[in-house]
């Protein structure tokens, strides 16, 4: 089956350990399930994982991609949860198990035309939402749907901050912050970005700037560049839910603002399945649906990688098996 792969670890040009070409077919141990992937989506993950991180040389080649929806063997329309854990080990959140993985670190990913999981990893998908849609889910929106709830907490009527909306987690929780509720500002450096993430409904501001208020949550997935930023924009009591690091990953704390203000730095790490299945629901009842920012046949897969390295994307780019 045609796939796109980690042929090698490449820690300084990533995308030149990339290759798209014939894979073994999947293999299926007993409690797993086969789907046809209709859609399949790109995420930073794919890129650390040609640096080496989350994958080690010893199981190359390994398939790439986390996020996909397609069919069953019984024809049914599915989305796939990306996360390999026992929700038992983890106290009912398989995120929390200490063995958990994603796809594509242990287990084949979903950048190919078939991918099988634990059958406890599909989640239905309703007729309303497309498979290109259905594909961005996954990862990005379900992070960012994490972020938001169960680790956030946003409460009714909330305010959130979004750094460096563009990426696939931020402008998610642009769309699902306001989907909740909230108020809803958002940073970029790229003046075009600003201008989408305003039509999106958020109140843009440039990188540092003052907001008209101090927020709930906000959303970090910049890392170093914005984090002071972040720490002066939250309210007392506030939270700052960090996934990502983009920009470095040793800011500068201080601790003063942090105890004084009794302020929460809370990590998120994906979605559980069940969440996966809420924010399906959320989807359907709000008629939410993902930006995506261009779609690409899976056999051109180098040009979608290269294309979220230069950082110019706004939304999901989707790979078509």
């Amino acid at each position: 089956m045609l796939a796109a792969y980690a042929e090698r670890i490449d820690p300084d040009d990533p995308l030149s350990a990339l290759a798209v070409g014939e894979q073994p077919e999947p293999e299926v141990p007993d409690g797993w399930a086969v789907v046809d992937v209709a859609a399949a989506s790109v995420n930073h993950h794919d890129l650390w994982s040609l640096r080496g991180v989350g994958l080690s040389a010893d199981a190359l080649p390994m398939i790439l991609g986390c996020d996909a929806a397609g069919t069953d063997a019984d024809g049914r329309r599915v989305v796939v949860h990306a996360v390999l854990g026992d929700p038992a080990v983890g106290h009912g959140d398989e995120t929390l198990d200490p063995r958990r993985s994603l796809l594509s670190e242990r287990y084949p990913g979903t950048l190919a035309q078939r991918v099988a999981v634990p059958a406890r990893n599909l989640v239905p998908l309703p007729d309303g939402i497309d498979f290109d849609a259905a594909a961005c889910l996954p990862t990005a929106w379900l992070t960012a749907y994490r972020m938001l709830t169960s680790r956030g907490r946003l409460p009714d009527g909330g305010a959130v901050l979004v750094q460096g909306a563009g990426g696939g987690v931020a402008s998610a929780a642009v769309v699902l912050a306001q989907a909740l509720g909230a108020r809803v500002y958002a940073t970029s450096r790229d003046a075009a970005k600003r201008d989408r993430v305003a039509e999106l409904g958020a109140t843009a501001v440039e990188p540092g700037a003052k907001l008209p208020e101090r927020v709930d949550v906000v959303i970090e997935t910049v890392g170093e560049a914005t984090f002071e930023h972040s720490l002066k924009c939250a309210k007392p009591g506030g939270r700052i839910v960090v996934a990502g690091a983009t920009s470095g990953h040793l800011p500068a704390v201080d601790l003063r603002r942090v105890f004084f203000l009794q302020l929460e730095i809370v990590g998120a790490t994906m979605g559980t399945r069940d969440e996966l299945a809420a924010l399906v629901d959320l989807c359907v009842a709000k008629n939410l649906r993902p930006v995506v920012d261009s779609t690409y046949p899976l056999a051109d897969a180098a040009t979608a990688f290269a294309r979220l390295a230069e950082g110019t994307t706004f939304g999901k780019l989707v790979l078509h098996p």
